[in-house]
């Protein structure tokens, strides 16, 4: 009985993390919702995420809030004339059935008047308003300086830095 207990219990703990990279929230499901760490002093942070409508019709990524920063806005980095900008993207729209994908170098969540550093191995809570599932709370996970998202191997590789800078959207 010990042995059968044991073995359940270091199964669960291999699935924990998995299972905290992915929520979902009515046709929404959200995957690995992740941060870079910031140098100590930074005023900026960002956040990315991969958000997938199964549902048969759109859904709009309104706003984002968190508690960390004086600002939270969504972003979108495009080429401009050979230079990246970084502005506001306004509302992002989720297809029925497709996926957009926050990740650098694109859409992402923007801290602005970071409160505190963004530290490898913390957690982080934020908020995603979209207006059909309405609020859908996240937790963040703060990887290296350098960090890339695709650890523990709950992304596929499908759009990863590729693309036109502007986010990956995708139809199932």
């Amino acid at each position: 009985m010990r042995k059968f207990i044991l073995a359940l219990l270091a199964t669960l703990a291999l699935a924990l993390p998995a299972a905290a990279h992915e929520q979902k929230h009515g046709d929404l499901l959200l995957h690995h919702a992740w941060a870079r760490a910031t140098p100590a002093g930074a005023k900026a942070g960002a956040a990315y995420v991969r958000i997938e409508n199964h549902g048969d019709n759109a859904d709009t990524l309104t706003g984002a809030a968190a508690g960390i920063a004086a600002m939270v806005e969504i972003h979108r980095m495009s080429d401009e004339n050979g230079t990246m900008v970084m502005a506001p993207a306004g509302p992002i729209e989720i297809p029925a059935h497709g996926t957009v994908e926050l990740k650098p170098h694109g859409l992402h969540i923007m801290f602005m008047g970071l409160k505190q550093p963004l530290k490898e191995g913390d957690t982080f809570p934020v908020t995603l308003t979209f207006a059909k599932a309405g609020p859908v709370e996240l937790q963040v996970v703060v990887e290296a300086i350098g960090g890339t998202g695709s650890h523990d191997g709950d992304q596929d590789d499908e759009g990863h830095d590729e693309g036109n800078g502007e986010g990956e959207e995708h139809s199932h």
